[in-house]
């Protein structure tokens, strides 16, 4: 009862009714990516392309597609990851969701959310004053 209410008055966690219904009826499963969202395909666009989609396991994050769907879910691959050999070179780095308001975000020095106190103007910075 609670997953029916989830997806009924919820959009971003996981999926709708209307997208579970429209799964259904129009959607075949393409693949699945390594934190569990699940892509799907079926049915035309408005510019005549195959409409593509994603359930995304958890909170709806946009983030958590890695670059590979990614491709595919934006039209420009043909091919899934789940049907190519791919291996990623030795200098790409995983993929990682975006950490903005999160605890582990990156807060530059002297950043305002940062811990430490912002540094001191060493005399190099002379501010601007009208007509001076």
């Amino acid at each position: 009862m609670k997953e029916f209410l989830t997806q009924f008055f919820t959009w971003w966690n996981g999926q709708t009714l209307g997208t579970r219904l429209h799964t259904w009826r129009a959607g075949q499963r393409v693949g699945e990516d390594a934190q569990g969202n699940v892509y799907y395909e079926g049915g035309t666009d408005s510019e005549g392309r195959t409409r593509r989609w994603v359930i995304y396991k958890g909170y709806s994050e946009a983030s958590d597609i890695p670059p590979g769907w990614h491709g595919w879910i934006h039209h420009r691959v043909d091919t899934p990851p789940s049907e190519e050999d791919y291996k990623p070179r030795e200098w790409q780095k995983p993929h990682r969701p975006n950490l903005t308001g999160t605890p582990a975000a990156y807060r530059p020095r002297g950043s305002v959310l940062g811990n430490r106190h912002r540094p001191r103007v060493d005399g190099d910075y002379d501010a601007w004053t009208p007509g001076g």
